[in-house]
């Protein structure tokens, strides 16, 4: 398998390029319409075909680059079950593989950051958690239909139940940190060692975070696959 993790800057965002390198198929997981000709060259470069781009939501601090890698090689836009984007090729549930020649990555729903979420288990040994689990921290849960509790069941049930060696790759992170392993954060993640689910639940609801700064145009934009909303 190859595995590349790749990074905007402006929004502290990974894309995760994953392709098996037999069939030469890949995916991309979260891109970002800024950095589509990054994207698209490092595909040329390694002789791959991108057939998916699969989202782990609807972002609301970035532009998606689904819509844009679409038109430019006629890859599938995939989304998770019941996102607001009608215009995905594909929407995949929980417990469902897509699959990638050889690789397989297994949806795991983990709703709470919004209500359309999933983190994708690769190939059994990483976890890619997008906004729900970071490192050291979780996703926000104070807009987008978030739910506190629901994002606590959804960790701690769901991805704290995966082997300690499990590899952790989020949606974003703000301080270069690039990996870690369900492991350390069942040990040191601070937003959840020693606390309940109603700790949890008060611990959300007072972070009085601002709004990421694009959630204006990124949101509705999203729900498009990528294409600015008309006014």
């Amino acid at each position: 398998m190859l595995f590349r993790q790749l990074y905007d800057k402006e929004t502290s965002t990974y894309t995760y390029l994953i392709a098996d390198e037999t069939t030469k198929e890949a995916v991309l997981v979260d891109p970002v319409i800024e950095q589509v000709d990054r994207d698209l060259q490092l595909l040329q470069e390694l002789g791959l075909t991108l057939r998916y781009c699969l989202e782990t939501h609807i972002h609301a601090d970035h532009i998606t680059g689904t819509g844009e890698m679409r038109s430019r090689t006629n890859c599938q836009g995939v989304v998770p079950e019941n996102a607001k984007a009608a215009c995905a090729d594909r929407f995949i549930k929980d417990g469902e593989i897509l699959q990638v020649g050889d690789i397989e990555i297994k949806a795991i729903a983990t709703w709470g950051h919004t209500d359309s979420h999933n983190a994708y288990l690769v190939n059994g040994d990483r976890i890619l958690t997008g906004d729900s689990l970071l490192i050291r921290g979780c996703g926000r849960t104070d807009f987008q239909s978030g739910d506190p509790g629901l994002l606590y069941d959804c960790i701690t049930q769901k991805i704290f139940t995966l082997p300690d060696e499990t590899l952790v790759y989020p949606g974003h992170d703000y301080k270069g940190r690039t990996v870690s392993t369900i492991g350390e954060e069942k040990t040191h993640n601070p937003r959840f060692v020693g606390k309940d689910r109603d700790n949890f639940i008060e611990q959300m609801n007072n972070l009085n975070l601002p709004d990421p700064k694009k959630i204006a145009e990124a949101v509705p934009a999203n729900e498009g696959c990528g294409k600015p909303a008309v006014a």
